[in-house]
């Protein structure tokens, strides 16, 4: 086959793909779904279920991926593999994902497991969009629980005393969850997480279910102390 030919191939199944998935589009999952910043209506357990079917395609991923459409580039996340990106187009993925669930997808599945995760969490910490600093504040979150060595964590809680309260809503959340991983992970610098907490207040009246804990970082920290404590 040719070149040509694969290309042209490989577009048809893209196209195919993308039907599946705009026969899948359910108006209230898209209703739940735009509550929370997302703009899909398909399942999630059937999407799962086409990326089980394709398996590991980088090719597809990237013709669903450049479609546009938030279905078809978390799908296109599940086809890939995190060394199937360089640094480059993971910035520009991350710069285009657009809704929430995509960029923690792409954070989380990809990025997260990728060679280029301490270049990427470097460059995006201080960026001047808030969307990809959160994606920083996020990888910066990980370094903390599962590598804190050369981690500045005092010079952290600086930054987070300072600029939390009026962060936008997601680099403040990904804050947030950092200022609570330093105080469940860091007992010398436990107290001073906590009273930041306390003080800024921030997701202090955050809706929580039952039986699910609280984002606000003081009871947060406290609960997670105190199961570890307990097992």
């Amino acid at each position: 086959m040719t070149q040509d030919a694969k290309c042209a191939s490989l577009r048809t199944e893209r196209d195919e793909v993308l039907a599946e998935l705009a026969a899948l589009e359910d108006p209230r999952v898209r209703a739940v779904n735009e509550r929370h910043g997302d703009d899909h209506g398909v399942n999630l357990t059937k999407l799962r279920a086409i990326a089980k079917r394709l398996k590991v395609r980088p090719d597809l991923a990237r013709e669903l991926w450049g479609s546009g459409d938030s279905a078809a580039k978390l799908l296109a996340i599940l086809l890939s593999r995190p060394k199937d990106y360089d640094q480059g187009e993971l910035d520009a993925m991350l710069r285009e994902a657009g809704s929430p669930k995509v960029h923690d997808w792409l954070v989380n599945y990809l990025v997260l497991k990728s060679p280029h995760r301490e270049a990427l969490r470097g460059a995006w910490f201080h960026d001047a969009d808030p969307v990809v600093a959160s994606a920083g504040w996020a990888l910066t979150s990980d370094r903390v629980v599962k590598a804190p060595d050369g981690i500045d964590q005092s010079a952290l809680l600086d930054l987070i005393e300072e600029q939390m309260q009026a962060a936008p809503d997601r680099l403040q959340w990904a804050m947030n969850t950092c200022l609570a991983q330093i105080g469940i992970t860091n007992p010398g610098l436990r107290e001073r997480a906590r009273d930041i907490g306390e003080r800024l207040e921030v997701l202090k009246d955050y809706p929580t279910p039952p039986n699910c804990t609280s984002p606000f970082a003081p009871i947060w920290i406290d609960e997670m102390v105190r199961r570890s404590s307990a097992g």
